[in-house]
């Protein structure tokens, strides 16, 4: 992959391993933490802890019924996409009531993938009101489940109402190969959005 003209703002040019902050959100059970632990080339950092009885009255598990565990802060893993790209995973916590710590956790970050769950397509759109509301680019990405139907494109993006500059991209969550595509797809993105606004000076 051809990363020149693409760097984090404030860090030279040339020379080095460039570290990217990038968020990967979206809604409860989409698969942020297993797309992190997939990916990441180190052991992950997660903070899932069981789901009790205690909690059943404030995390919804519709779709979602099989879900024993979640994320009750943040998770965090990193993956070089080559000697000269470092990318710092951010996973947030899904739940309605984790939302208030999004915003600790976006500072510094330069894009994000929001994971979507085609079957659950509304507990996505928080994530991506957040991306508009903090203006951090990001990338749309489907995770396949077993039992999710094949829509297309032009759909998803209607129902997201999300534009045509913002890529949407299939995944398996599970396959590092799948997740680090989507990672790759984002990087294209903000480096497309980058040599966009240099033209336009």
């Amino acid at each position: 992959m051809d990363l020149n003209g693409f760097d984090h703002p404030g860090r030279p040019a040339a020379g080095g391993t460039r570290s990217v902050k990038v968020m990967i959100a979206g809604g409860f059970g989409t698969g942020k933490t297993t797309m992190v632990r997939s990916v990441s080339d180190i052991k992950p950092l997660t903070t899932e802890e069981t789901l009790t009885q205690a909690s059943a009255d404030v995390d919804h598990l519709i779709g979602v019924a099989d879900k024993t565990e979640t994320t009750v802060s943040l998770d965090f893993g990193k993956i070089s996409l080559n000697e000269s790209l470092m990318l710092y995973l951010f996973g947030t916590p899904g739940q309605e009531r984790f939302w208030f710590l999004w915003n600790g956790l976006f500072k510094g970050a330069l894009g994000a993938v929001v994971l979507v769950d085609t079957r659950r397509l509304a507990s996505s759109f928080r994530a991506i009101e957040e991306m508009e509301r903090q203006n951090v680019p990001f990338v749309v990405a489907l995770n396949v489940f077993p039992d999710s139907k094949d829509y297309p494109v032009e759909e998803i993006r209607d129902a997201l109402d999300i534009p045509d500059s913002i890529p949407v991209v299939a995944c398996d969550a599970r396959d590092r190969a799948s997740s680090r595509d989507v990672l790759v797809a984002l990087i294209r993105h903000l480096k497309d959005r980058s040599a966009v606004a240099l033209e336009s000076r």
